[in-house]
């Protein structure tokens, strides 16, 4: 009769259990377990609304390890666990005490609990944010998750900088592996065991407001944003569609991901790094890397003079099994430098690269084999890479991942023990002994005739540089071999005059010109082709100051700006090499008789150069002011990819030549009114030259422009306000035209003819309000390059122009019109135009009044 009661009762406590019902809150004396929860999949707490559960989970569903964890309920994505790295059994149990929370394993052995705190817990909350709180009596927190990140960071949450988000083995295994997130003062990292692989910064999709120092990490309903000065201002920020909520996790496999919610799934909405091969391990140790169909499908396999280890692991080890990989000193504690006579190097082959080559600092001026010497004199070198083009030198240490397959011109070698070599060494001692003195005998006169044939080249060679610095007019200035008495670093490769000379075939054929000076197609004898920019309006300025200003222009390095790839400073000669680009400069193409150019490939062009820009702007060390963008300073590679070229140079002026240099560049159309009051210039000029450039994209035709009179007349008909904008001769002032369409809302009036039905007002509208809002009289009223480009990729609304301050575009136009009419008057009388002052006062006045006027217009009004 007992054992019949004892059952019911046994039932009903069962029964208690599986109709738990969640509660956001639990009191000191709370025991939770998976098996004790099992019914709920081991969750015990639920936020208020549902979002977020507490449980003692299972990753995967393996039955083996388990931990306490915050999950968001509609995704089942875990953002935070606490014994990551102590796993528990089934039966494990967490304790919640007035000393806070206590993990323990089957044993009663404890795994995990909360620091000392300050005074008692009063109860556990699970806020619907997502953290899990300890609270005290007066509902103060004690102790929060959100302060403890593990892997992910959600919606409200900050990572400070300092911290770290740390990846997990991998899906099923959530204890710590080996890659990390790091906020530091300046950005967001991601590294491998130290070792520097993505910086937020660095990501095409991110760009950088300011310089303030960074103070935290947070995402919220608009993007991923590094903010500084208590979060009242954004230092870098990537813009992401509207979403109530994000998640931002670091994935085992190395990659940063941002997702936000769609439905009960996750939608990814940014990676980093966005090519697969760029994480450091994706194909193990020494596997060679190639971009598949897609940027998360990279394929695997071994390079040259290496096979797979075994079936189930893509890493690599040498064919010749006689060789071995080294273990870097510092893994196993031990400073024993490996005899050099076992040291080899086995080649992966030109075209290949590896992660870290992006984030090291080369070593510069030595030679391959002086670079495999340091590395194998350093124990914890694993590998080098090495570039002919710049003598640059890169070591691989501490940890071997994986080698990228790319396009670029570095030779990679990896370094290999061989305990075959030196046995054979020693065993080859004694009769190298024994055939020394015959050797000497024979050696020792050829010795002396090849030591006196090298010190007559030597004398040769410094009278032959003494010539050429006469011919190079090097009067006070240092030689060359003056170069190397200091150190810069960043500096690209160095060039010899002759080198140049040389590879452009005497500066034969000439691609460009401008006012630096006139740029040269050459082949460097690796068959590369380049850009050699031969520099003439240069003032009189030490090598040293030169080579600075370079080294700073060579350590920059952006998707849209074009690459300097080395430099020559000899004598009173400066040039400067830059990568070439295929299809030239976009004038050439956006103006010339050439295949049309369709609206997207403008709008690409455009957002190239705007994110150029942006990056020149603010995310460089050191801002740098462009003061010279135009169709013939933005360069197009395949596939209409832009890339500005130019920037940096005007610091490389005398102060008397930069007082001209505006008009000395022949940049007239493009320079800001500011130019014209002498007030400060900023990075907002390049803002206005940028919107008179968006105007061309638009039209088709330079500012200033011939229209064909039957549409003269037509568009004169039908809008009387655009009478005024046009000459008699059919001239026309391009941004007054535009400001007039805007204002009566006909935008396809605007585009190219050559584009007729190929484009909607729409999409018109919006290039025309952005370039009306860069071109505003008002420098304050210009938006900066990164909110341009947000507004160009849609993620930040279009500006609205302000009228007020774009009245001055139709004193620019009534004074170009004059202009026009002037000069034809002059053309029918067969007259000069400075004659026409001496007619009568009258006239003399006001011709005297416009050509004053037109000698300042040369620098901001129509080119």
């Amino acid at each position: 009769m007992g054992s019949f009661i004892l059952f019911p009762f046994i039932f009903f406590c069962f029964s208690l259990v599986s109709s738990y019902t969640y509660l956001e809150s639990v009191h000191p004396k709370f025991t939770a377990s998976h098996l004790l929860f099992i019914d709920n999949a081991g969750a015990f707490l639920a936020s208020r609304n549902g979002t977020f559960k507490a449980a003692i989970s299972n990753p995967g569903a393996q039955q083996h390890n388990f931990y306490l964890c915050v999950i968001h309920a509609a995704s089942n994505t875990i953002i935070w666990s606490a014994n990551r790295d102590a796993p528990i059994s089934s039966s494990g149990e967490m304790t919640l005490t007035v000393k806070g929370i206590s993990i323990t394993d089957e044993d009663g052995n404890q795994k995990w609990s909360t620091p000392s705190l300050g005074s008692s817990v009063s109860a556990l909350l699970l806020t619907e944010m997502g953290n899990l709180v300890l609270l005290d009596q007066s509902n103060g927190s004690l102790w929060e998750s959100f302060d403890h990140p593990t892997d992910t960071i959600v919606t409200g949450q900050r990572l400070p900088a300092g911290t770290y988000l740390y990846a997990a083995v991998s899906d099923n295994d959530i204890s710590t592996g080996d890659y990390n997130l790091a906020i530091t003062a300046s950005d967001a990292i991601l590294q491998w065991h130290g070792q520097t692989y993505w910086k937020l910064s660095m990501d095409t999709k991110a760009y950088t407001n300011s310089n303030y120092l960074v103070e935290y990490m947070a995402i919220n309903r608009t993007g991923v944003f590094l903010f500084g000065r208590s979060g009242s201002v954004v230092v870098i920020q990537v813009i992401l569609s509207s979403s109530d909520f994000r998640i931002a996790r670091l994935g085992a496999s190395g990659q940063f991901t941002v997702s936000s919610l769609s439905g009960i799934n996750l939608k990814q909405e940014f990676v980093g790094p966005n090519d697969g091969c760029r994480i450091p391990f994706v194909c193990e140790t020494v596997g060679l890397c190639t971009a598949g169909s897609g940027s998360t499908n990279p394929l695997c396999s071994c390079p040259l003079s290496f096979h797979g280890i075994t079936q189930n692991s893509s890493g690599c080890e040498p064919s010749d099994r006689s060789y071995s990989l080294p273990v870097a000193c510092n893994l196993t504690n031990q400073d024993v430098q490996p005899n050099s006579s076992s040291v080899l190097y086995l080649r992966l082959g030109y075209g290949m690269d590896y992660f870290s080559n992006v984030f090291s600092q080369p070593i510069f001026g030595v030679d391959l084999s002086n670079c495999q010497d340091l590395c194998t004199g350093n124990c914890s070198c694993l590998g080098v890479f090495y570039e002919n083009s710049s003598s640059s030198c890169f070591l691989l240490e501490n940890e071997l991942g994986s080698i990228i397959s790319s396009n670029t011109d570095l030779l990679g070698y990896v370094k290999v023990l061989s305990n075959s070599t030196q046995s054979n060494t020693m065993s080859n001692n004694g009769d190298k002994g024994r055939k020394l003195p015959v050797v000497a005998l024979v050696l020792l006169p050829f010795t002396a005739f090849f030591l006196l044939a090298a010190l007559g080249f030597v004398l040769w060679v410094r009278w032959r540089s003494k010539a050429r610095e006469i011919k190079l007019g090097n009067t006070r200035s240092f030689s060359s071999g003056d170069l190397d008495a200091f150190y810069i670093p960043g500096l690209p490769k160095r060039f010899d005059y002759e080198e140049l000379e040389e590879a452009t075939d005497n500066f034969k054929t000439q691609i460009g010109s401008g006012g630096f000076g006139s740029v040269y197609k050459g082949t460097l004898p690796d068959k590369t082709v380049v850009a050699v920019k031969k520099i003439t309006n240069l003032g009189v300025q030490g090598k040293k100051d030169f080579c600075t200003e370079i080294a700073v222009i060579g350590n920059i390095h952006h998707a849209n700006l074009v690459r300097l790839k080395g430099y020559c400073a000899q004598g009173r000669q400066r040039l400067l090499v830059y990568e070439y680009m295929s299809r030239g400069s976009l004038d050439r193409t956006l103006f010339g008789s050439g295949p049309v150019l369709e609206w997207q490939e403008r709008l690409d062009i455009a957002l190239g150069t705007a994110r150029g820009l942006a990056y020149l702007h603010s995310g460089c060390e050191q801002k740098i002011i462009h003061c010279d963008i135009k169709p013939e300073n933005i360069l197009l590679q395949d596939q209409f990819h832009a890339k500005i070229s130019d920037f940096g140079l005007s610091k490389l002026l005398s102060p008397e030549q930069s007082s001209l240099f505006t008009t000395m560049r022949g940049t007239r159309g493009y320079l800001a009114p500011e130019w014209l009051t002498n007030a400060a210039i900023s990075e907002k000029t390049d803002v206005y030259s940028f919107g008179m450039v968006l105007l061309e994209l638009v039209s088709g035709r330079k500012n200033c422009s011939m229209r064909s009179q039957s549409r003269s007349a037509n568009e004169s008909s039908s809008s009387g306000a655009v009478s005024s904008l046009f000459s008699t001769s059919g001239l026309i002032y391009f941004p007054l035209f535009a400001l007039e369409m805007h204002e009566q809302q006909r935008y396809l009036e605007l585009v190219d003819p050559r584009l007729e039905g190929r484009v909607t007002s729409e999409e018109v509208e919006k290039l025309v309000r952005i370039a009306l809002c860069c071109v505003h009289e008002d420098p304050a009223l210009r938006p900066n390059m990164v909110a341009v480009v947000g507004m160009l990729e849609g993620g930040m609304p279009v500006g609205h122009p302000r009228l007020e301050s774009l009245n001055f575009l139709r004193f620019y136009g009534r004074r170009f019109t004059e202009a026009s009419m002037i000069a034809e008057a002059a053309e029918k009388n067969d007259t000069e135009l400075y004659p026409l002052k001496a007619s009568s006062p009258s006239t003399a006045s006001e011709s005297h009044a416009y050509f004053s006027y037109v000698s300042s217009q040369q620098i901001s009004g129509p080119r």
